[in-house]
């Protein structure tokens, strides 16, 4: 359990959390209502998201109700959404974790008299007029310590961040039939689509690393990733141009994704919402950068070691601050760069150990 630092003050009997997307910010926001309710269980939290990483947040012991705010039916969304926030009292204090338009109505609606956001300097297109507290100024850092700036505003500290995923019985038979399967192999999955094209990596590559992960390391290889045509048809030519035997595990369930990326010992993914799944359930990362920069948006603490870094440029120091796209990068990062990676993997975090035959 963190420890809480001394002289906590009282906190607000109701905390409206604004946190919509994507899954990765989502997660990233764990450790704060972790915080929270570890200064005083008392607290009632609301979390207010999106339909596709709602299911993250689902039966966490620190989250009393989650609403979904299906922002995507427009007007008919913004109806329902005030519905269901005004099902109960108004919230003593809302935080706005989002820096986009699209938080203003769950911000505003039903709302406190504490509002507490980002200010001008790290929000967009007017944002920060729904709030009327707002963090200091700072340079832009990684997501999870800009969201841990909220912790700290409310005088919570905790001395290790915890985000506390946890499986109900069921997704743990499930995890445990569907990697039965594999016997005591060990399993790398890889994720090889993202939000964005420009975010994402050529299937021949990850063909080569598909092969490289069973012939030369002995794993087996599961590829998971969202129903989208994109994302599927990603995966399907990497199964098409690898000699690997892969096991496909597409689907639409954020839950069965966690479950498979936390049965697994490396996952290997460009940047992506899975990647922080993975860090918070304490499995190893290889992550691929060139557009975005890992020094923000990577591993949060963990695994630098294993990234492919193409985005910061060479002999400069990281720069979590820098947030300028980087075009056209993603096609320099070569396969034997992901395969050093997965040799320091095996050297430095034992991914190749088999599991025990008891399990």
């Amino acid at each position: 359990m963190p420890v809480v630092a001394q002289g906590t003050p009282d906190l607000p009997r109701h905390i409206r959390i604004v946190l919509l997307t994507g899954l990765g910010d989502v997660v990233h926001g764990l450790p704060v209502v972790n915080a929270i309710k570890d200064a005083d269980r008392d607290v009632h939290i609301t979390w207010v998201v999106e339909p596709m990483p709602s299911a993250i947040l689902r039966n966490h012991d620190a989250i009393d109700r989650v609403v979904v705010y299906n922002r995507k039916d427009g007007l008919s969304g913004i109806a329902q959404l005030r519905r269901d926030l005004r099902a109960e009292p108004k919230p003593d204090l809302t935080l706005n974790f989002n820096v986009y338009t699209k938080s203003i109505w769950p911000t505003i609606i039903h709302r406190s008299k504490r509002r507490v956001g980002f200010g001008k300097d790290r929000s967009f297109e007017g944002v920060h007029f729904a709030s009327n507290e707002h963090l200091p100024s700072r340079p832009w850092a990684h997501t999870a310590d800009m969201f841990l700036e909220f912790a700290g505003y409310l005088g919570v500290n905790p001395a290790n961040p915890e985000w506390r995923i946890r499986f109900t019985p069921g997704e743990t038979a499930a995890q445990t039939t569907f990697f039965d399967r594999f016997g005591s192999r060990p399993v790398a999955t890889i994720v090889p689509a993202s939000a964005s094209m420009k975010k994402d990596w050529a299937p021949e590559r990850w063909a080569d690393v598909a092969n490289a992960l069973e012939k030369d390391f002995g794993f087996r290889v599961v590829i998971t990733g969202g129903p989208g045509e994109r994302e599927q048809s990603i995966a399907d030519e990497i199964v098409k141009l690898s000699s690997a035997n892969i096991e496909l595990a597409m689907g639409d369930s954020v839950r069965r994704l966690a479950w498979i990326i936390g049965g697994s010992k490396l996952l290997i993914a460009p940047d992506t919402g899975p990647v922080h799944i993975a860090r918070a359930l304490g499995v190893p990362v290889i992550g691929i950068y060139g557009h975005t920069n890992p020094w923000r948006v990577g591993p949060w603490k963990a695994y630098s070691d294993l990234w492919v870094d193409h985005y910061t440029p060479v002999d400069s120091p990281p720069d979590p601050s820098n947030r300028t796209p980087r075009w056209d990068v993603m096609p320099t990062i070569e396969s034997s760069e992901v395969i050093q990676r997965i040799s320091v993997a095996v050297e430095r975090y034992g991914v190749t150990q088999e599991k025990p035959a008891s399990v």
